[in-house]
């Protein structure tokens, strides 16, 4: 069913014009990281071109939405604590027993495999801001409480989570990390939808990310691209155990996060506290609203 109100922002083809401007901004900025490379490392300046591409994609996308509907704030609170180990376990157990064995059905060219091992190769500090503190917190902040807050006040649930998770794989332009996009994106866009906490869906990317850094200190990641996910396991009876525990533990979780849902208000009807990105001398249109929808 669909409620389209003038003051609603984004609908799909925003949606997807967003997503656009994601792209295009990692695009128009990629100079910027190979004449930073020989300066400060590959690193520090990935981070810094991240920043600055996803950042200003954010601050655009986040005036064009307060022009539209005169707000740009978002709630970030946690109204049951409770969630948040069940959102953990879920989030690594989807990425490891469903992301990773659909992905390694994907093969890779050669010509790709010398740039995931470039990256997958990266375990300093800056990579670990990067992947845990600011691709987390902007995505988040444009797919979830951009994109998917704003397709929920028009559309079914279901289309909403489904087109922002489709955008959210999209934007990653590898068919690789489209999947881990995609499916996060569906679990995380469920949690919010039940709580409207961009906090919660910060912390599942956050999961997924930290996940993979961990794992980049322990795997031979030049190893791994010439593997089968079987080999890696040690023979199809290990992978077969590790698929089917996974899953029973992603069972598990939205299991009990169903009930701790259950347990809390309807989304329309949940306390919304705000908290607002930009402060307070931001050249934007003022605010006319004291709650986020």
């Amino acid at each position: 069913m669909t409620k389209s109100t003038a003051a609603h922002y984004p609908n799909i083809a925003q949606s997807f014009g967003i997503t656009g401007i994601v792209v295009l901004a990692t695009l128009v900025f990629s100079p910027v990281l190979l004449l930073l490379n020989e300066l400060i490392g590959e690193e520090a300046s990935m981070l810094l071109y991240y920043i600055l591409a996803v950042g200003l994609s954010f601050w655009l996308v986040c005036s064009i939405r307060k022009s539209k509907t005169s707000r740009c704030s978002f709630n970030l609170s946690i109204e049951n604590k409770r969630t948040i180990p069940w959102v953990v376990i879920g989030t690594i157990a989807l990425l490891f027993g469903v992301i990773s064995p659909i992905s390694s059905l994907i093969p890779m060219p050669e010509s790709l495999e010398k740039a995931f091992m470039d990256f997958g190769s990266q375990t300093g500090v800056f990579a670990f801001v990067l992947m845990v503190i600011a691709a987390p917190v902007l995505e988040e902040l444009i797919f979830r409480g951009i994109i998917l807050d704003g397709l929920l006040k028009q559309y079914s649930p279901i289309k909403s989570i489904l087109i922002s998770s489709l955008l959210f794989g999209l934007v990653h332009l590898n068919p690789w990390q489209f999947v881990t996009g995609f499916i996060i994106g569906i679990f995380s866009g469920w949690v919010y939808y039940k709580t409207r906490s961009l906090s919660l869906a910060i912390v599942i990317h956050a999961s997924a990310n930290i996940s993979g850094y961990i794992a980049r200190h322990f795997i031979d990641i030049e190893a791994s691209m010439d593997e089968t996910l079987t080999e890696a396991y040690g023979r199809p009876t290990n992978l077969a155990l590790a698929i089917s525990g996974a899953v029973v533990v992603v069972g598990i979780c939205t299991y009990f996060l169903h009930k701790e849902f259950q347990k809390q208000l309807p989304p329309e009807d949940l306390p919304r506290p705000t908290e607002q990105i930009f402060p307070a001398d931001t050249p934007l249109p003022a605010d006319s609203e004291n709650s986020a929808q």
